[in-house]
């Protein structure tokens, strides 16, 4: 009997403990948060790169009535500790939304409409001729008079009443080939990327 109930006892335990091993299984509530609609273009931002880490609930946590520079300070918290994928301009952009839509900020706020639209940064200016130099074109061609190919001016003269003459003369350096002003041939120029080329082209026609 003593035996019996021993063996019981070790079943039990050895079931308790099966029991208290196998896997917990745990159901999350579906996310419902989503953050309040604006027009302000930190809304489409804030969609885009905060829910990345964390639901719009995380908003609803933070005090009631912040400021501008408080929902700035809170978004750049995220950029510089946390390492969220944002930029400057982003934690500019993101703070006037989240100032306005759950702060005390308006819309028309002078320091709002300036946050969320920071002035766009200048487009660095292409040196041309510095192009033209570095890629050989100069071996070839000249600003006034012929080389082995035609000169610059000449271009621009027999392309001045063609619409399509930026595009034709774009494909002309990156495809290179032949039989426009001659038989010898030019390169192309596939490596220069559409900037570049458009940049080029442009300059051409303009001699």
């Amino acid at each position: 009997m003593k035996l019996m109930t021993t063996l019981l006892c070790a079943a039990q335990f050895c079931l308790a403990a099966a029991v208290s091993a196998a896997p917990l299984s745990i159901t999350l509530p579906p996310e419902t948060a989503a953050f309040k609609p604006s027009t302000l273009p930190g809304y489409a931002l804030a969609q885009q790169k905060c829910s990345i880490c964390h639901s719009a609930d995380y908003i609803n946590y933070q005090p009631p009535g912040m400021s501008l520079a408080q929902w700035t300070a809170e978004a750049s918290k995220m950029q510089h500790v946390y390492g969220a994928p944002i930029s400057d301009q982003d934690v500019s952009i993101i703070g006037a939304y989240l100032a306005v839509t759950y702060g005390s900020a308006k819309a028309n706020d002078a320091e709002v409409q300036t946050a969320s639209n920071p002035p766009a940064a200048p487009v660095a200016k292409v040196d041309a001729m510095a192009m033209l130099q570095s890629n050989g074109c100069l071996a070839c061609h000249a600003i006034d008079h012929k080389v082995v190919g035609p000169a610059y001016h000449d271009v621009a003269a027999k392309y001045a009443k063609d619409p399509q003459a930026l595009a034709k003369v774009t494909t002309s350096i990156q495809q290179g080939g032949s039989g426009k002003w001659g038989e010898i041939p030019m390169p192309p120029f596939a490596q220069l990327n559409p900037e570049d080329l458009h940049s080029l082209a442009t300059f051409i026609l303009n001699q």
